[in-house]
Protein backbone atom coordinates (compact mmCIF):
# COMPACT_ATOMS: atom_id res chain seq x y z
CA UNK A 1 0.00 0.00 0.00
CA UNK A 2 3.12 2.66 0.94
CA UNK A 3 4.75 1.64 -2.71
CA UNK A 4 1.31 2.35 -4.37
CA UNK A 5 1.11 5.67 -2.30
CA UNK A 6 5.20 6.68 -2.96
CA UNK A 7 4.03 6.05 -7.02
CA UNK A 8 1.14 8.23 -6.86
CA UNK A 9 2.79 11.23 -5.25
CA UNK A 10 6.06 10.62 -7.31
CA UNK A 11 4.13 11.00 -10.62
CA UNK A 12 1.63 13.42 -9.18
CA UNK A 13 5.32 15.41 -8.25
CA UNK A 14 6.39 14.67 -12.18
CA UNK A 15 3.10 15.92 -13.62
CA UNK A 16 3.19 19.09 -11.35
CA UNK A 17 7.05 19.63 -12.46
CA UNK A 18 6.09 19.62 -16.36
CA UNK A 19 2.74 21.86 -15.74
CA UNK A 20 5.13 24.36 -14.33
CA UNK A 21 7.78 23.81 -16.98
CA UNK A 22 5.34 24.14 -19.44
CA UNK A 23 3.49 27.92 -18.10
CA UNK A 24 6.74 28.94 -17.61
CA UNK A 25 8.88 27.83 -19.93
CA UNK A 26 9.68 29.73 -23.26
CA UNK A 27 7.28 30.59 -24.89
CA UNK A 28 8.50 30.95 -28.91
CA UNK A 29 6.90 29.22 -31.56
CA UNK A 30 10.60 27.97 -32.87
CA UNK A 31 11.00 24.29 -32.61
CA UNK A 32 13.98 23.42 -29.95
CA UNK A 33 14.35 20.06 -32.09
CA UNK A 34 15.34 22.12 -34.83
CA UNK A 35 17.45 24.95 -32.99
CA UNK A 36 19.86 24.95 -35.43
CA UNK A 37 17.54 25.06 -38.85
CA UNK A 38 15.77 28.57 -38.81
CA UNK A 39 12.13 28.69 -38.39
CA UNK A 40 9.74 27.47 -41.47
CA UNK A 41 7.54 29.58 -42.67
CA UNK A 42 5.19 28.07 -44.91
CA UNK A 43 1.92 28.90 -46.98
CA UNK A 44 -1.95 26.99 -45.69
CA UNK A 45 -5.26 27.05 -46.69
CA UNK A 46 -7.15 27.66 -43.79
CA UNK A 47 -11.07 29.26 -43.47
CA UNK A 48 -9.36 32.70 -44.34
CA UNK A 49 -7.93 31.16 -47.67
CA UNK A 50 -4.13 30.99 -47.61
CA UNK A 51 -2.32 32.06 -44.96
CA UNK A 52 1.55 32.07 -43.22
CA UNK A 53 1.65 29.10 -41.25
CA UNK A 54 4.59 28.10 -38.59
CA UNK A 55 6.12 24.38 -38.78
CA UNK A 56 3.36 23.10 -37.15
CA UNK A 57 0.98 24.50 -39.50
CA UNK A 58 -0.13 26.79 -37.07
CA UNK A 59 -1.39 30.21 -38.35
CA UNK A 60 0.74 32.97 -37.92
CA UNK A 61 -0.41 36.76 -37.07
CA UNK A 62 0.79 40.70 -37.73
CA UNK A 63 -0.09 42.71 -34.91
CA UNK A 64 -1.18 46.33 -36.19
CA UNK A 65 0.36 47.99 -32.83
CA UNK A 66 4.12 47.25 -34.34
CA UNK A 67 6.24 49.90 -35.75
CA UNK A 68 8.91 49.94 -38.24
CA UNK A 69 9.78 46.24 -38.36
CA UNK A 70 9.96 46.15 -34.40
CA UNK A 71 7.70 44.31 -32.14
CA UNK A 72 5.27 46.21 -29.82
CA UNK A 73 4.26 42.85 -28.02
CA UNK A 74 6.34 41.55 -24.35
CA UNK A 75 5.42 40.09 -21.72
CA UNK A 76 1.67 39.12 -21.08
CA UNK A 77 1.30 40.29 -24.69
CA UNK A 78 4.12 37.56 -25.64
CA UNK A 79 2.63 34.60 -23.84
CA UNK A 80 -1.06 34.81 -25.24
CA UNK A 81 1.12 36.14 -28.77
CA UNK A 82 4.47 33.90 -28.94
CA UNK A 83 6.63 35.39 -31.38
CA UNK A 84 7.99 33.36 -33.86
CA UNK A 85 11.35 33.06 -32.95
CA UNK A 86 14.31 31.65 -34.91
CA UNK A 87 18.55 31.19 -34.19
CA UNK A 88 19.61 31.05 -38.10
CA UNK A 89 17.75 32.48 -41.45
CA UNK A 90 14.30 31.54 -41.31
CA UNK A 91 13.12 29.79 -44.34
CA UNK A 92 10.48 29.37 -46.38
CA UNK A 93 7.98 27.31 -47.58
CA UNK A 94 6.03 26.43 -51.02
CA UNK A 95 4.48 29.68 -51.73
CA UNK A 96 6.09 32.09 -49.15
CA UNK A 97 8.70 34.81 -50.75
CA UNK A 98 12.18 34.12 -49.62
CA UNK A 99 12.49 37.71 -50.08
CA UNK A 100 9.72 38.89 -47.60
CA UNK A 101 11.50 36.98 -45.01
CA UNK A 102 13.95 38.59 -42.09
CA UNK A 103 14.15 38.86 -38.89
CA UNK A 104 13.87 41.84 -36.15
CA UNK A 105 15.97 41.65 -32.90
CA UNK A 106 13.37 41.74 -29.52
CA UNK A 107 14.08 43.29 -26.52
CA UNK A 108 15.32 40.19 -24.58
CA UNK A 109 18.13 39.38 -27.86
CA UNK A 110 16.08 36.95 -29.30
CA UNK A 111 15.17 37.05 -32.72
CA UNK A 112 12.30 37.21 -34.22
CA UNK A 113 10.87 36.54 -37.42
CA UNK A 114 9.36 38.98 -40.11
CA UNK A 115 7.66 38.82 -43.36
CA UNK A 116 7.41 41.50 -45.32
CA UNK A 117 8.86 43.70 -42.55
CA UNK A 118 5.60 42.35 -40.10
CA UNK A 119 6.52 40.40 -37.07
CA UNK A 120 5.49 37.17 -36.94
CA UNK A 121 3.29 35.96 -34.10
CA UNK A 122 1.34 32.39 -33.50
CA UNK A 123 -1.74 32.65 -31.25
CA UNK A 124 -2.57 30.31 -27.87
CA UNK A 125 -6.28 29.69 -29.06
CA UNK A 126 -4.83 28.31 -31.95
CA UNK A 127 -4.27 24.94 -31.03
CA UNK A 128 -4.37 22.51 -34.08
CA UNK A 129 -3.24 23.36 -37.63
CA UNK A 130 -5.26 25.80 -39.55
CA UNK A 131 -7.14 27.35 -37.03
CA UNK A 132 -7.75 31.27 -36.81
CA UNK A 133 -8.94 32.06 -33.84
CA UNK A 134 -6.35 34.96 -33.25
CA UNK A 135 -8.51 36.73 -36.60
CA UNK A 136 -9.58 40.22 -35.74
CA UNK A 137 -8.94 40.27 -32.04
CA UNK A 138 -7.92 43.52 -30.76
CA UNK A 139 -5.79 42.50 -27.73
CA UNK A 140 -3.34 44.23 -25.85
CA UNK A 141 -4.27 47.88 -28.10
CA UNK A 142 -4.22 46.81 -31.42
CA UNK A 143 -5.30 44.54 -34.13
CA UNK A 144 -4.00 40.90 -34.95
CA UNK A 145 -4.96 39.28 -38.81
CA UNK A 146 -3.63 36.61 -40.20
CA UNK A 147 -1.25 37.32 -42.80
CA UNK A 148 -0.89 36.23 -47.03
CA UNK A 149 1.39 35.55 -49.20
CA UNK A 150 1.53 38.86 -50.26
CA UNK A 151 2.88 40.48 -46.83
CA UNK A 152 -0.29 41.96 -46.10
CA UNK A 153 -3.29 41.76 -43.64
CA UNK A 154 -5.93 38.74 -44.69
CA UNK A 155 -9.13 40.70 -43.95
CA UNK A 156 -12.02 37.69 -43.48
CA UNK A 157 -14.88 38.69 -45.92
CA UNK A 158 -19.03 37.44 -45.81
CA UNK A 159 -17.69 34.28 -47.50
CA UNK A 160 -15.19 32.77 -45.31
CA UNK A 161 -16.09 33.51 -42.20
CA UNK A 162 -19.75 31.97 -42.32
CA UNK A 163 -21.10 35.39 -41.92
CA UNK A 164 -21.59 35.08 -38.07
CA UNK A 165 -18.83 37.43 -37.30
CA UNK A 166 -17.26 34.46 -34.91
CA UNK A 167 -17.51 36.84 -31.77
CA UNK A 168 -15.20 39.50 -33.33
CA UNK A 169 -17.12 42.38 -33.58
CA UNK A 170 -20.15 41.26 -35.51
CA UNK A 171 -22.76 43.70 -35.64
CA UNK A 172 -21.07 46.79 -34.79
Amino acid sequence: MKRKITLFIAAAALSGAALVAAAFGDTSSASPLHASNGALVALRSTALGNVLVDARGRTLYLFEKDRHGRSACFGACAAYWPPLLSTAKPRPGRGVHASLLGVTKRTNGKRQVTYAGHPLYTFIADTKASQTNGEGLTNFGGVWDAIAASGRAVEPTASNSGGTGGGYGGGY
